[in-house]
């Protein structure tokens, strides 16, 4: 079985009626039958443009119906997918196609002209092709990888992973397993499954192919807006979802919004929640809040939450991820903190022909580069990333850990923290603040704030307001870019 067959299913057993919805995008939806056809078409020009199988193809298209039938036509010609965010800049989609050069790319005609020399397939009435024909591109990856995903790239270049067919179902299998408690599917039809994220992003990919595996229709959204989501939750009657921490922090500062009805659970996706944001967003609309954590690497979420968790251990857990899936061993390296895993559906290396290599032990242990601990009970808890991490002459500072007490201020709407370098101590941490209000916080009284409640070597050393912390799309915070504006302060 490959994820291609989770629309294309040889085995009718699962029950989908054909002619029920499978994509919901708007008013507009799609049917089982329909996708189908709609994905057989781009297989079909693929192979009239010379794809060959193993070959990657781009895909840069807005998130509805078009996206999901090219993700699927794409694995129906034995090809391998290669997201391409319409967001992207010039410069960044330069560097995609120059590390992954795709056989062609399937995009709008409007976003077309993006692409010179490369195979476009673009579609009005039906499906046409311009551009050069794709059989002399060389680049041919193993059949058993099935799409390249870029990195989130918040601490340097993002990188081109190879994800396998096998390795992601058996990573989905685990996870319906878990959720289900190892009983027999349900004979319900499933909810729909709302998809607040890019669909360029794993995390999105990932929720389409969780939906299909269990025969659920999706719902997509082209942009997260606070309001259409209400909506689409109550319009679907959903009851559980999943929100990346950024959309979670604009539904609770949303005062348009009374409540998310008949919203019950959601799980946090794409970066990593805080206890504090997610205390504010499960006392604003009384809902559960669950944690995961997963890595491109790792091929989606190990380790997360059942609703059995939520009602034994109720808010004494807030903020962990979970425990993890079936299959998944979890070890924290004593010295470090550092988080090592191993999973069934471990990535197969890289697309520029690297392997994981120091990231990866003789025995299979994957090095996550997060900072961790597991408690008594067996839930995870992630304090930090390892490079995050500032030594301030010996003594570790965890960025998370003062962010965390910046946001107890009220006149903070975010922070970050990261480490400068530093001429005595090596480095120190530096407090990059989001001002709720026009005149900002006063630096005195957020030193005073930290003094109360971290040891001294944890207070940062300067405070600097800006007006918005730069993020990437699912709402990382890009450190790199901190520092780099850190530096240059300390130099003028």
């Amino acid at each position: 079985m490959t994820l291609r067959d989770l629309l294309f299913r040889p085995d009718p057993a699962l029950g989908v009626d054909p002619g029920g919805v499978a994509v919901h995008d708007g008013d507009t939806t799609c049917t089982w039958d329909e996708l189908r056809h709609r994905a057989e078409d781009v297989a079909c020009a693929l192979a009239d443009a010379g794809v060959q199988a193993g070959q990657p193809v781009g895909v840069m298209l807005p998130n509805g119906i078009d996206l999901i039938a090219a993700l699927f036509g794409v694995w129906r010609a034995d090809a391998v997918y290669v997201p391409l965010n319409p967001r992207l800049t010039a410069p960044e989609v330069d560097r995609i196609v120059a590390k992954v050069p795709p056989a062609a790319v399937v995009t709008t005609p409007e976003l077309a002209t993006r692409f010179t020399g490369i195979p476009v397939l673009v579609h009005d009435s039906s499906w046409r092709r311009t551009g050069p024909d794709a059989s002399a591109v060389s680049t041919t990856f193993d059949p058993a990888v099935a799409l390249v995903q870029f990195t989130s790239g918040t601490t340097g270049e993002p990188k081109p992973v190879l994800l396998e067919h096998d390795g992601v179902l058996r990573l989905l299998e685990g996870v319906v397993a878990k959720i289900r408690g190892g009983g027999a599917p349900r004979a319900a039809a499933p909810m729909a499954n709302l998809i607040p994220v890019s669909l360029s992003l794993w995390a999105g990919i990932y929720n389409v192919l969780f939906a299909f595996l269990v025969g659920a229709p999706v719902v997509v959204m082209d942009r997260f807006a606070t309001g259409e989501f209400a909506e689409l939750v109550r319009r679907h009657g959903i009851r559980s979802t999943v929100l990346p921490p950024a959309a979670m922090t604009a539904l609770a500062d949303d005062e348009g919004i009374a409540d998310l009805a008949p919203l019950r659970l959601v799980r946090s996706i794409t970066a990593p929640l805080s206890p504090l944001q997610a205390r504010r967003f499960k006392d604003r609309f009384g809902l559960a809040v669950l944690n995961s954590y997963g890595q491109t690497e790792l091929g989606g979420e190990i380790v997360g939450w059942t609703a059995a968790d939520a009602r034994a251990h109720g808010d004494t857990k807030l903020g962990a991820v979970g425990r993890p899936h079936a299959g998944v061993e979890l070890r924290v390296v004593e010295d470090t903190g550092e988080l090592w895993v191993r999973t069934p559906a471990m990535a197969a290396g890289y697309a520029d022909g690297s392997d994981l290599g120091d990231r990866l032990s003789d025995d299979g242990w994957f090095r996550t580069g997060d900072v961790g601990r597991v408690d008594a009970d067996g839930f995870l808890w992630i304090e930090g990333r390892v490079s995050d991490m500032v030594n301030r002459g010996g003594l570790k500072v965890h960025p998370g850990e003062v962010e965390e007490v910046l946001r107890l201020a009220p006149d903070v709407a975010d922070a970050a923290v990261v480490g400068v370098p530093d001429e005595r101590l090596g480095e120190v941490p530096w407090a990059f603040v989001v001002p709720a209000e026009r005149n900002g916080p006063d630096p005195e009284a957020l030193a005073a704030l930290c003094r109360d409640h971290l040891a001294p070597y944890k207070v940062p050393v300067r405070f600097e307001t800006i007006d918005a912390l730069p993020r990437n799309e699912v709402g990382k915070v890009l450190k790199r870019e901190l520092v780099e504006q850190a530096e240059e302060a300390a130099s003028r």
